[in-house]
């Protein structure tokens, strides 16, 4: 196993008020801390879901891991073929290469602290996400830009089983 050791000098502070909103509900995401200001150690996002809205569709990154605290309310975490049941206070580290995606439980609120590491620069692919939705660009632009962000798009059968209503799985 190799060591990682981020090169930063200054500790990196993000007051609520001055983080950066991409998006609104029912997604809203506020953008903490990307991997150029933590030496590359983490990229740091939080993400509130409202009414049972979604996340991120199935995908993996080749070389970070995902780890999901569930701050508030209730979330669906995929993790390879397996959807979890997340509480408040409950945590969820997905390592590199598994299929993941996430979305607040039908009829429920989520508010996630999301932090990928190492990190990748992923602000600017959250900014894209917000074009997307804008009608700026084309959903298919993403597709353009996967190996840039390290994030890879698949299909998940238990995911799109889950997110029509099938039995709720376990409980983290």
């Amino acid at each position: 196993m190799s060591l990682f050791i981020p090169k930063f000098d200054e500790t990196v502070v993000v007051r609520e008020a001055e983080a950066e909103v991409v998006g609104r509900a029912p997604t809203t995401v506020r953008l903490l801390a990307d991997s150029s200001a933590t030496g590359g150690a983490l990229s740091t996002q939080r993400v509130t879901l409202t009414a049972g809205a979604d996340g991120a569709k199935p995908h993996w990154h080749d070389n970070s891991a995902e780890m999901f605290f569930l701050l508030d309310g209730a979330a669906d975490i995929l993790s390879g073929d397996e959807v979890l049941t997340a509480g408040p206070g409950d945590l969820v580290v997905v390592p590199p290469g598994k299929p993941h995606a996430f979305a607040a439980v039908p009829g429920a609120d989520a508010d996630l602290l999301i932090v990928l590491t190492p990190g990748v620069e992923r602000f600017e692919y959250f900014r894209h996400l917000r074009r997307v939705a804008l009608g700026e660009v084309t959903p298919e632009t993403l597709l353009e830009v996967q190996d840039l962000y390290d994030n890879h798009f698949l299909s998940s059968a238990a995911w799109d089983a889950r997110r029509r209503g099938a039995a709720p799985g376990e409980t983290v």
